[in-house]
């Protein structure tokens, strides 16, 4: 029965014909608190959902606040760890909620991020492997968010740290990991081929360029990336919708990088 719940979650986030998802993540208050775009949270999935993302990922004090009884239909991830950019620790994720609660706040998956190489490690992953655990038995498919950030780390986005990162996350159980895109076709390649499951990419900071998300979209997929986990570069857009309906374009419809701007600027 597990098995089957979790192939029916599955396409809930992800789309079940090209087997590629448009994620947004709106998690942010809890490490950088209300900022710009997610202070409305209702208005915030109201358009991304517009756009045809595919799920939002929450933590679990959001999902009634973020719920909507009308327009596009859209998946939950709720979001089981948590740290802030307050803390002398802010790579330092540990565990606020549990694969259970998230059942039964309506969730469709549930997600938990680790950094690798920090001081906190052991801690983070033996944190993993008990919702690995727990998402398995539920039936819960599980979005790892996997960095190498730390006292070890010179470059993050380094092919070599990004693929290792890629490959933790499907050897301890995640059915699909988000990483950093390492700034080409050729490098995420790599990474992607490591993994054994679906890999989709983070957005990072705010962009000053629409071409420069897309293009770094386009260059994931072309590699073999099974789609975006993207955030401020979403929720913060002028237009969160068109920016949603243009990443999907590439996502699922295979445009290219003019043709998305097109729509983004229509």
């Amino acid at each position: 029965m597990t098995i089957i719940g979790k192939k029916i979650r599955m396409e809930r986030i992800m789309d079940r014909n090209s087997g590629r998802t448009v994620i947004v993540p709106l998690d942010h208050g809890v490490s950088v608190g209300p900022i710009d775009g997610i202070i409305d949270i209702k208005s915030a999935v109201a358009q991304i959902a517009a756009g045809g993302a595919k799920a939002i990922v929450e933590h679990k004090g959001l999902v009634g606040a973020g719920h909507r009884r009308s327009g596009a239909d859209i998946g939950l991830i709720v979001h089981l760890s948590a740290s802030t950019s307050l803390s002398p620790f802010p790579h330092s994720k540990t565990l606020v909620c549990t694969v259970e609660e998230a059942i039964r706040l309506g969730a469709d998956a549930v997600s938990i991020h680790i950094n690798i190489g920090d001081a906190q490690e052991r801690e983070m992953l033996h944190d993993f492997g008990k919702v690995s655990y727990e998402a398995r038995k539920w039936g819960m498919p599980l979005l790892a968010m996997v960095y190498p950030r730390g006292e070890k780390i010179s470059d993050e986005y380094d092919v070599n740290v990004v693929k290792h990162a890629a490959r933790l996350g499907s050897e301890m159980g995640a059915d699909i990991v988000k990483v950093s895109y390492t700034g080409s076709v050729e490098s995420f390649k790599e990474v992607v081929d490591g993994a054994t499951v679906p890999v989709v990419i983070a957005g990072g900071a705010r962009m000053s360029s629409d071409r420069d998300i897309l293009e770094m979209v386009k260059g994931s997929v072309i590699a073999g990336g099974s789609g975006v986990s993207i955030g401020r570069n979403v929720f913060q857009h002028k237009d969160p919708t068109k920016m949603v309906r243009a990443i999907s374009s590439i996502v699922f419809d295979n445009a290219d990088v003019d043709e998305a701007l097109q729509l983004l600027e229509a």
